[in-house]
């Protein structure tokens, strides 16, 4: 009869456990879509808002190859643009968009690279343009990555929150 009961119970724990196992996987589901709202935005468009929006410095428009300059694999990228400064600071706004939203994690990367890159340089000679580069903005929305250096940060995220990011 004891026994009986141990199984019952054993049963029933199974049943439990399961139910439990499976609604903590489509918790972690639903936790794990980051890069995969659908997200579309002209890339142009969103370096210009951000550039004429968040930065007082006076930055071109980079001619060069951006997979250059942000190391990343210009295969996997549908278009690119940025806007740097001379020099003169560490402001600057890149917009990527990839072919795949799962392209994106490595131009983050890559840009998070660059953001360290530019400040041990910036070190060397403009420590206050070093420290600027701390509050770098890198985030990702579907298959685009942005990468902001500004004067206003509070409003750079808002536009970037505006755009989907």
């Amino acid at each position: 009869r004891k026994k009986t009961e141990n199984l019952k119970g054993d049963k029933h724990m199974k049943k439990l456990t399961a139910v439990i196992c499976t609604a903590m996987m489509a918790l972690s589901l639903t936790a794990c879509g980051g890069n995969t709202k659908e997200v579309s935005v002209d890339p142009d468009k969103l370096a210009q808002e951000l550039l004429t929006a968040v930065t007082s410095d006076d930055l071109s428009k980079s001619t060069m190859d951006l997979s250059t300059v942000y190391f990343y694999d210009a295969n996997n990228v549908s278009s690119a643009v940025a806007y740097a400064s001379s020099g003169a600071t560490s402001c600057e706004v890149a917009v990527v968009e990839s072919k795949d939203a799962s392209e994106t994690a490595d131009v983050e990367k890559n840009f998070k690279t660059r953001v360290e890159n530019q400040k041990n340089l910036y070190a060397s000679y403009n420590a206050e343009e070093a420290g600027r580069l701390d509050d770098a903005i890198i985030k990702s929305a579907g298959k685009y990555t942005v990468l902001c250096v500004c004067d206003d940060t509070d409003k750079a995220n808002e536009i970037l929150k505006e755009n989907g990011f």
